[in-house]
């Protein structure tokens, strides 16, 4: 039997609106319960969940359990509601009713499977969820197609979709795994890495592997807090074999982590605090390229402010996947051919170690789940806060002195890092050798800076 507690907790851990869960606290309308058994079952079957459920007990605004009173054992004009719902509900499906007492309150709990083969209807008519409301599945037409396509032929993934880019190379892919030691068969690869339909087709994982992947994957820095701040540069790891890609962004991640000095209580030694934790960056990043919903060919986003990183992934868990599960590390992959190969390539481990480190270093509010994304959020450990505060430290004056927004960014870094260097200075601004020579040359010579030391052993001091 199924543990209705642990029903109840997983369905009110998710915020949004589910279209595979409905709240009620008392309202019990046999036909309404009728239209939801049709439109909750056709939603799981497209959402690729096993069953769905209507819980009665719970406030849909707030979802604060508050119990309830309803009686499903009653009689519907002489016929037990049960019996009533079945006769009414075609195809015939194995819903049931049962209840528990859930913090302190009295839980009704209605288990509706999936539908099978065909759309489960009320009374002849069959019924979806959008949103938090049922409707008529006939004026979706769209839906409707694709709820038939997913009971005939199962729902999308990017081993039995089609590529509509079929002129696929694969250069790239066998160069990566010879460097991992491994000799592809040229006969027999595209099969053996599931790269092609039945109907022998590439599908949108041999396309993702392929020497252009025909997706873009972007690295966007922003010089604030949020989207509405200037961008000043963006990185292109896109249009190539993923597994490079993926390669690329975890290496400009290192890259950005530069170390920072720390001079608070400094007696002999200098300290130096990283940026970020970089094995978290790479956990989320690796998530983010394995979990993607790439069937959509809808891109992971990585967004760099000065106060954090973000990681967003696209789709939502995969379907077997609660969100108690998920946090404790209980991996199922949303792509699971890729999730082979990765395990196969030493990229993954499928330990399930990945999220629980995010939470151990940032916490549990470092990851937000929606419906259709997943955002894992790293703060900077800004050690003289000067990424967040240019404005308040640097200004756009130094004294009479005018500067610009790139000699600003280069003064804020040195301020931040006496002991940063001229390759470090182009990174952290996105500017070139000359743009920093030439910046370095006006602060020193406006007295705002000056060097102590060698250039190899000295340090960047400060003096406005």
């Amino acid at each position: 039997m199924v543990d209705l507690k642990k029903v109840v907790n997983e369905c009110l851990s998710y915020d949004d609106e589910l279209e595979w869960v409905e709240y009620k606290e008392n309202m019990f309308v046999i036909d309404d319960v009728g239209q939801y058994i049709s439109a909750l079952s056709n939603s799981a079957a497209i959402l690729g969940k096993p069953n769905a459920y209507m819980i009665w007990g719970i406030d849909n605004k707030s979802h604060n359990i508050t119990g309830t009173v309803i009686n499903y054992n009653a009689d519907n004009n002489g016929e037990p509601i049960q019996h009533y719902l079945a006769r009414k509900i075609s195809p015939s499906i194995p819903f049931y009713f049962d209840e528990a007492i859930v913090g302190g309150k009295r839980i009704v709990v209605l288990t509706i499977p999936a539908a099978k083969i065909v759309p489960t209807d009320f009374d002849g008519i069959r019924y979806i969820r959008i949103g938090s409301s049922k409707e008529n599945l006939k004026k979706y037409p769209q839906r409707e197609a694709f709820l038939f396509s997913v009971l005939t032929f199962g729902l999308p993934t990017i081993t039995n979709k089609e590529s509509e880019y079929q002129d696929l190379s694969f250069n790239q892919l066998f160069t990566y795994y010879a460097s991992k030691g491994i000799t592809l068969n040229k006969n027999n690869f595209k099969t053996n890495l599931h790269l092609i339909t039945k109907d022998g087709k590439y599908n949108i994982m041999a396309q993702l592997l392929s020497d252009n992947s025909y997706v873009p994957i972007r690295v966007a820095i922003f010089d604030g807090k949020t989207k509405a701040s200037k961008m000043y540069s963006v990185k292109e790891f896109g249009y190539k074999c993923l597994l490079y890609s993926l390669y690329e962004v975890l290496n400009y991640g290192e890259i950005l982590n530069i170390p920072q000095a720390k001079e608070d209580n400094r007696i002999m030694e200098r300290e130096e605090v990283m940026l970020f934790d970089y094995d978290v960056y790479r956990e989320a990043v690796i998530n983010a390229f394995l979990h993607n919903k790439w069937v959509d060919l809808n891109e992971p986003m990585i967004t760099i402010y000065n106060d954090r990183i973000e990681i967003l992934s696209r789709g939502e868990l995969a379907p077997l996947q609660t969100i108690n599960g998920f946090y404790k590390g209980h991996s199922i992959p949303v792509n699971e051919k890729l999730s082979e190969l990765f395990l196969q390539l030493h990229i993954s481990e499928k330990t399930g170690r990945g999220i629980p480190k995010i939470i151990e270093v940032y916490g549990k509010e470092s990851i937000d789940i929606s419906d259709d994304t997943i955002l894992v959020t790293i703060p900077f450990n800004r050690v003289n806060k000067v990424g967040d505060k240019v404005g308040d430290k640097v200004g756009d004056k130094v004294g009479d002195i005018n500067l610009n927004i790139s000699q600003i960014k280069v003064l804020a870094e040195i301020r931040n890092n006496p002991n940063i260097t001229k390759p470090e200075l182009m990174v952290k601004c996105d500017l070139g050798k000359t743009s920093i020579d030439n910046i370095i040359a006006f602060l020193r010579k406006n007295s705002i800076i000056e060097r102590v030391g060698s250039n190899k052993t000295g340090y960047w001091k400060v003096i406005k």
